[in-house]
């Protein structure tokens, strides 16, 4: 069997690739000119220059396949040119399904995002079924994957798409070259960058553990369905303490009220936008963190099997993994052995 995985150099979908490969599966990998390559150099896979935006592309990818992973996503919070997002997440997974009906891909996987799901309303674990509609997205990201997910639900429905839908939370762990934004959060505590925090919280899942629950759905989710692929829930205060525990760095005590970071948000976008910088304070940042984004992943539990390890571990990972990668202006000291 030759399974086809978009996104294979980015965190999950490298993550995925070595799950395959330790299965014995035979792996290709769509993967963009000039692409970072790192997470997959080494490894026995395919190798097929493509592009979501470029559907000839993705036509000659499908050829002798059995299998598709759709991890690939433009995972970016501040995107000052929104078009090349929904370009990205929502136009290229409709292309990309096409293509996979068209090569009559007998299963599939794709990958959204917690991003896509509503919150509660009292900050009590989120799962599959809360009601949520494009107006609760926050930001152009959201908005992307909620109508990407979308597309592939529609497709399901009305095409007879053979997918079935996991939304991770936040992965943590080896291999987040980029970093991702939650990984940048471990970059810049150790390197000094954060002395507050705001009152937010996240769901921190292992990448591992969140890889491997890409190839439960494969083989016993229902096609149709949707599956949280999460972790441990856990306040940003409280993730900070644990990183200071693990590299001996002192965790910020002062908590910053969200209403007075957002003009600086919005001076720092308005710079970005000027220099054609990044910026990492954005206002949908601010936005989404007004609420404790937590999520329940009891029915990939019950339905897939799915398991994870805590959060501590998944961070300790992370950071050793950084450190090894030089992402660290200084050396740790820790309990990294421990």
């Amino acid at each position: 069997m030759t399974t086809l995985i978009t996104g294979a150099t980015g965190f999950i979908g490298s993550a995925i690739a070595r799950l395959l490969l330790e299965k014995g599966a035979a792996v290709r990998v769509l993967v963009r000119k000039n692409a970072d390559t790192r997470n997959i150099d080494g490894l026995d896979v395919e190798r097929v220059t493509g592009d979501l935006t470029i559907e000839s592309s993705l036509e000659s990818a499908m050829k002798n396949c059995d299998a598709l992973f759709h991890v690939a996503a433009d995972y970016r919070l501040w995107v000052p040119r929104p078009k090349e997002i929904y370009a990205n997440n929502v136009e290229g997974t409709r292309s990309l399904m096409r293509a996979a009906l068209q090569a009559r891909i007998p299963r599939i996987v794709y990958t959204s995002s917690v991003a896509s799901l509503g919150l509660s309303e009292d900050g009590t674990p989120a799962h599959e079924n809360l009601p949520v509609d494009l107006g609760d997205m926050i930001g152009h990201y959201k908005r992307s994957k909620f109508l990407a997910e979308e597309v592939v639900r529609e497709m399901v429905a009305m095409q007879g798409l053979p997918a079935v839908i996991v939304n991770p939370s936040t992965p943590i762990g080896a291999r987040d070259i980029k970093p991702t934004p939650t990984g940048r959060i471990i970059v810049d505590f150790v390197n000094g960058r954060m002395p507050a925090y705001v009152d937010t919280g996240l769901n921190l899942v292992h990448v591992e553990d969140c890889a491997r629950g890409h190839l439960q759905a494969f083989e016993r989710g229902q096609v149709g369905e949707r599956y949280i692929l999460g972790g441990e829930n856990m306040a940003l205060r409280d993730i900070l303490v644990i990183l200071g525990r693990i590299t001996g760095r002192r965790a910020p005590t002062l908590r910053l009220p969200n209403r007075l970071l957002m003009p600086f948000a919005y001076t720092a976008e308005s710079w970005a936008r000027l220099t054609g910088s990044d910026t990492r304070l954005t206002v949908d940042s601010l936005r989404m963190a007004r609420k404790m984004m937590f999520f329940s992943s009891d029915k990939a539990s019950r339905a897939l099997g799915y398991k994870i390890r805590p959060a501590e571990e998944a961070l300790k990972d992370a950071v050793t993994w950084f450190a090894e990668n030089g992402y660290f202006s200084s050396p740790v000291c820790s309990s990294l052995e421990g």
